[in-house]
């Protein structure tokens, strides 16, 4: 399966990694053209984000892998995006 894009709810300790481990960390992984952390959430222990990766034949276990080698935690996938094309989402209408 061709995943392209994988958006992913990830935790990390207040002091370390850094966001910039975390995206050397996620840069290296074959097929990534792109990558995204975005702060979602502070307290006092743990920084919560989100991180949006696009790129061809993205490799989930890989990615998870990289990103929990740094000391992060990934809790889960909130958005996969595959095939030959992209499909962005629609927000339905109520």
């Amino acid at each position: 399966m061709n995943i392209r894009r994988l958006v992913l709810d990830v935790d990390k300790a207040v002091a370390r990694p850094t966001l910039v481990e975390i995206a050397r960390a996620i840069e290296d992984a074959p097929g990534v053209d792109g990558l995204n952390i975005t702060v979602t959430e502070i307290d006092i222990e743990t920084v919560g984000t989100t991180i949006t990766v696009e790129g061809e034949n993205l490799d989930y276990e890989y990615l998870v892998k990289a990103i929990e080698s740094t000391g992060a935690v990934v809790h889960s996938i909130d958005e996969i995006a595959a095939g030959r094309v992209m499909v962005e989402s629609i927000p339905r209408q109520r």
